[in-house]
């Protein structure tokens, strides 16, 4: 395994531990913002700077002319500081952790800090469908320190910079903490409320404002909900973003921010300790695959077992078949035969054996399952990631976690866990295609029928591909790299999102 230096506390603490990766420990200890070269990236070393700081940066960014990837998002506004970043010469890695943080300012009904979720990521050369990042919504404490309130509410640990902060690790290729800069830019100057979010806080404003914290963050002047069009200022998760761009991504799970976070979340019903957040470890594992002829797709595994539903409702259209809800027929059947039974690599094996076997697996149904969003990045050299995120119910518990601004995603110890979906298509070093879907219960099939769809030559988001499941899809026909002229991307005409690329 690769060698590299790890530096958890990259402004004030220059000790590094140098040696084999072995990320599990790490991020078990510290997590910090470290920076890291991407193994392989044609881009160069870490110092490489999107946003200027540099002693040697030149006044002002400098752009890429030419093909620099593609770019389609949930909400329009992340999709938009993706594309600057790949723009600025950063790749589909740093994109992607940009966006991801930048949803946390512009979506948090759907991405907070306080969410999680799951990402595969791959670069032309990986032969073995790249790698899968899982940072589910994870269960924290429910009994409430003394003095604090009662845990009504319970919480989730807040998992999505710990998880973009591992893809990243691996992938990307300049300073983590150079990913935040739109993010607290965004958060500090105000974000016009988009169609996306105002949708999700016209869904739930009455509960939703009946939570001081809440109401404080997300009301206008005349105590009604923002809408599309207002202005959404957040100072104080502004100073939470700044903290983890000058401490690192570990103060939130071990230093003060931690302390704050669950001194705002006990206060607020949600439970959870430091050593919930200490943890709460996201990990990276093996993809499940999928062979179409000369094409490989990857899915992720479980337990973001919306990928199994995709991985077995696309095989089974590209062998010719229905695939009438087979995503969500193979995840009940999964979900009613495995709960508790294995983790890690015997669960991902077991849920590869069931993709092989060319069965649709039947027996039980979902519940009406949370909201999730979702999003993919590929740059001009064929790297990609795709992810799905949740807060496990819109808006999470609907709390805000005292002083620090975040919105607490909901435990999954109280809701079913949600379809969270993704695949990325390869053929030989080349990249193909890339879809992530959300629309709930109808999230896996519709990623299934995209991209036999995309692979077939269609146009990424030409039609919808069922009643309730919304995509995001891009596609390089002819390859990438090498193919850039072929390269499109698309969402979902019922959605609020955006598709942007080179032009």
């Amino acid at each position: 395994m690769e060698n590299l230096c790890v530096r958890e506390r990259p402004l004030n603490h220059p000790l590094r531990r140098c040696g084999a990766l072995l990320l599990s420990t790490v991020l078990a200890t510290a997590l910090g913002g470290c920076s890291v070269k991407s193994f392989n990236d044609p881009l160069g070393s870490a110092s490489h700077a999107l946003f200027g700081g540099g002693s040697d940066t030149p006044k002002g960014p400098t752009y890429l002319t030419g093909y620099i990837g593609n770019v389609v998002s949930d909400e329009p506004q992340s999709a938009m500081v993706a594309r600057d970043v790949l723009a600025r010469g950063g790749n589909a890695a740093d994109a992607a952790a940009a966006l991801g943080m930048t949803l946390a300012v512009t979506l948090p009904s759907r991405a907070s800090l306080g969410a999680g979720g799951a990402c595969l990521a791959w670069r032309p050369g990986e032969s073995d469908g790249g790698r899968a990042f899982l940072f589910l919504p994870v269960a924290g404490s429910t009994t409430p320190e003394p003095g604090s309130a009662p845990v009504d509410r319970p919480a989730a640990a807040p998992m999505l910079a710990r998880g973009l902060y591992l893809m990243h690790l691996r992938y990307g290729s300049v300073e983590f903490a150079e990913t935040l800069t739109p993010a607290m830019q965004l958060a500090r100057g105000g974000i016009s409320v988009s169609r996306a979010l105002a949708t999700d806080l016209a869904a739930v404003q009455g509960p939703l404002l009946a939570d001081p914290g809440a109401r404080a963050i997300f009301s206008r002047g005349d105590g009604k909900v923002l809408a599309e069009g207002d202005t959404l200022v957040q100072q104080r998760l502004t100073g939470v973003l700044e903290q983890i761009s000058s401490m690192g991504v570990g103060d939130l799970y071990n230093g003060a921010l931690a302390r704050s976070f669950v001194a705002g979340s006990q206060g607020e019903g949600g439970g959870l300790t430091v050593a919930d957040l200490r943890g709460a470890v996201p990990v990276e594992t093996d993809p499940l695959t999928v062979r179409a002829g000369e094409v490989r797709v990857s899915f992720l595994p479980p337990p973001a077992d919306g990928g199994l539903g995709s991985a077995v409702a696309f095989r089974a259209l590209n062998e010719g078949g229905q695939s009438d809800r087979a995503g969500q027929s193979a995840v009940a059947a999964w979900r009613g035969q495995t709960a508790g039974a294995q983790s890690g690599a015997e669960l991902i094996a077991r849920a590869q054996a069931v993709v092989d076997s060319g069965t649709v697996p039947t027996g039980g149904t979902l519940p009406h399952l949370p909201a999730s969003t979702s999003f993919a990045v590929v740059d001009r050299h064929g790297g990609a990631v795709a992810c799905s995120l949740t807060m496990d119910n819109l808006f999470g518990t609907g709390r805000i976690a005292g002083s620090t601004g975040i919105v607490m995603g909901a435990s999954p110890r109280r809701l079913p866990p949600p379809l969270l979906t993704a695949a990325i298509a390869s053929e030989g070093s080349r990249f193909r295609a890339a879809v992530t879907g959300s629309g709930q219960n109808d999230a896996a099939d519709a990623v299934a029928a995209e991209m036999k769809q995309v692979l077939a030559g269609e146009k990424p988001g030409a039609r919808p591909v069922t009643a309730d499941g919304r995509i995001n899809a891009i596609s390089c026909p002819a390859g990438l790299p090498g193919g850039e002229g072929s390269c499109a991307g698309g969402t979902d005409a019922r959605s609020a999102g955006l598709s942007v690329g080179s032009d």
